[in-house]
C-alpha cells in the first residue's frame, strides 16, 4: 500500500533556451548620387539642429525647410549637370533619400527614421530586434514579448524553466514553503503549487496515530486513521494484536486484559477479564465461580458474606476464625 494523495510527482525540471531572435544591425548601402552631393548632403546633416531652431522661431517646420534646400540644391546639381539619383525611398517617411541610406527589414531608411516600434528611439547605431515586420530596442523587445516569470511577472532573458504549466526564471522556481531550489529530487505539487520532498510530506502526507510521522508505504487503518504496522499496539502494554482482535477505549488500541483493566472489569478473584456475568461486592468484581470463602472455598452468596481486609468469608469460617 501507499500514500494516498492526489497531488502528481514530477521526477525532473526542464530547462529550454528562451526562443530570443539574434540582434540585428542595419547595413549602410551605398549611394548612387555624385560625391560633390554626398558631401552636401553630409553638411546639411550638421545644420539640421540650426534649421529646426530657425524654423520654429519663424514660424516654420523644419522639415519644411530642409526639403526646400534639398530641391534647391538638386536644381542646382542639374544645372551643372549633375544628376543626383535618389538612394531609395524611405519606408517611414515615404520620401526619397538622397544622402545616407540605411537597409534593415529589407527596406530603405533615412537613418533618423529607423525607430523602436514602441518607444521611438533611433536604432541606427545599435542592435534591433524584429517582430512581425517591426523593429523594437532590446528592453521594449523583452518587455513586450518575452516570456513572463510565474513568481517575479518580469521578462525571461534567456533561460525559461517550464512547470507546472508556467514558465519561470529558473532562479525563482522553489519550494512554495521552504525556498528552497529544486535538485535532482524534483518537487511534488499541491493545488498548483511546488514543493520539496520533505516540505510536501511534512505538511500533507497522512500522519501516523501511533507516532505522528508521515505514512509513506505500508499502513493500517483503523480507528478513524491510519498506522505505521509497527506502531499498531497496545497502548499500555505496547503488545501487537497477533489475534487480529482489539478493543479501543478513547480512540486508542489495546488489548483484552488492559482495557478491562482500565474498565475496572478485572475479576478481583482470577485476575482475568469479566466479559459474562458478575457479581459485584465491596466495589470489586467477580465471575460468578470465583466468588467464594477465602477460608472454605465455599461459594458466596451475595448478601451472606462478611469482608475482612480485602477478602471474603462465609459467615460460619469468619466466626470461626475472628470472633
Amino acid at each position: 500500500l501507499g500514500v494516498e494523495t492526489t497531488a502528481s510527482l514530477l521526477s525532473a525540471m526542464s530547462s529550454t533556451p528562451v526562443p530570443v531572435p539574434k540582434p540585428l544591425l542595419p547595413s549602410p548601402s551605398p549611394t548612387e548620387a555624385a560625391w560633390q552631393l554626398d558631401e552636401l548632403l553630409a553638411d546639411l546633416g550638421h545644420t539640421q539642429s540650426k534649421l529646426a531652431a530657425a524654423g520654429q522661431g519663424a514660424g516654420v517646420p523644419a522639415e519644411s525647410l530642409l526639403d526646400n534646400m534639398l530641391d534647391s540644391l538638386t536644381r542646382d546639381l542639374q544645372e551643372l549637370g549633375i544628376t543626383a539619383a535618389p538612394a531609395g525611398v524611405c519606408a517611414a517617411c515615404r520620401k526619397p533619400i538622397a544622402g545616407k541610406v540605411l537597409t534593415a527589414l529589407g527596406k530603405t531608411w533615412h537613418p533618423e527614421h529607423f525607430t523602436c516600434a514602441r518607444c521611438g528611439r533611433e536604432l541606427d547605431k545599435g542592435p534591433f530586434f524584429e517582430q512581425g515586420g517591426r523593429a523594437f530596442c532590446e528592453e521594449d523587445y523583452h518587455q513586450a514579448f518575452s516570456p513572463r516569470c510565474a513568481y517575479c511577472a518580469g521578462p525571461i532573458r534567456e533561460k525559461v524553466l517550464t512547470a507546472l504549466e508556467q514558465t519561470w526564471h529558473p532562479e525563482h522556481f522553489f519550494c512554495a514553503h521552504c525556498g528552497k531550489v529544486f535538485g535532482d529530487e524534483g518537487f511534488l505539487e499541491r493545488n498548483g503549487k511546488p514543493y520539496c520532498h520533505q516540505d510536501f510530506l511534512a505538511m500533507f502526507a497522512p500522519k501516523c496515530q501511533g507516532c505522528e510521522r508521515p505514512v509513506l508505504d505500508n499502513y493500517l487503518s483503523a480507528l478513524k486513521g491510519v498506522w505505521h504496522t509497527e506502531c499498531f499496539v497496545c497502548t499500555e502494554c505496547l503488545t501487537g494484536f497477533t489475534g487480529g482482535s482489539f478493543f479501543e477505549l478513547e480512540g486508542r488500541p489495546y488489548c483484552e486484559l488492559h482495557f478491562h483493566q482500565r474498565q475496572g472489569t478485572i475479576c478481583h478473584g482470577c485476575g482475568r477479564p469479566v466479559t459474562g456475568r458478575c457479581i459485584t461486592a465491596a466495589g470489586r468484581r467477580y465471575h460468578p465461580e470465583h466468588f467464594v470463602c477465602t477460608y472454605c472455598l465455599g461459594r458466596l452468596h451475595k448478601g451472606t458474606f462478611r469482608e475482612r481486609g480485602d477478602k471474603m468469608y462465609c459467615q460460619p469460617c469468619y466466626d470461626k476464625l475472628f470472633v
